[in-house]
């Protein structure tokens, strides 16, 4: 499977050192890199937006960020985001039972592992990602008992921040990057 259109034949200098650095964190030659090099300002757009998004906080854990980037991954439906989002799911403690609640193949509430948190987080990470936005004022209201405001910017954030690439990635055709195996998912 390949994208839709092909990278650039020369990438500007201060490009590639953004593609190796991405090399260097995930282990592989990202495609959607070296795509966006054709319309940089695009490119180091993106790669901000990749840099500055939480991965761990002081109250939000990689485990409940993890948990939504994955389900926002599966609304938006994007294959890519999928498989990179759902890589080494278990080193945050997402059991496969987990997992299939987040892939949408077993009821959340048939899975009592989730803490409360969690629970809202998987819900708002829905909301945030399906058309046409919408949220409820008591599920707001019980989101804002549950967690501040800076937690609340940092989980809407995450889940648009996967949204934006789940948009980008199939807008341009990019296949997954083969992080998972298609077994596990």
């Amino acid at each position: 499977m390949k994208a839709f259109i092909e990278p650039p034949t020369k990438i500007p200098f201060y490009l590639l050192i953004g593609i190796w650095i991405s090399q260097k964190m995930t282990g592989k030659d990202l495609l959607p890199a070296r795509i966006l090099a054709w319309y940089p300002k695009a490119a180091i757009g993106s790669g901000a937006l990749e840099t500055l998004v939480a991965h761990h906080d002081r109250k939000l854990d990689e485990r409940i960020l993890k948990i939504v980037r994955i389900q926002a991954s599966f609304v938006a439906a994007c294959p890519f985001c999928i498989d990179m989002n759902s890589y080494r799911y278990e080193e945050d403690q997402i059991s496969a039972e987990e997992l299939m609640v987040l892939q949408g193949r077993i009821a959340l509430g048939e899975v009592l592992t989730f803490s409360e948190r969690e629970r809202l987080a998987i819900q708002y990470a829905k909301l945030v990602s399906q058309t046409p936005l919408q949220f409820p004022l008591s599920f707001i209201e019980e989101l804002k008992r549950h967690f501040d405001e800076r937690e609340i910017v940092i989980l809407a954030s995450t889940a648009a921040q996967v949204n934006y690439w789940a948009r980008l990635i199939q807008a341009l055709g990019v296949p997954p990057a083969g992080f998972s195996n298609s077994c596990d998912l």
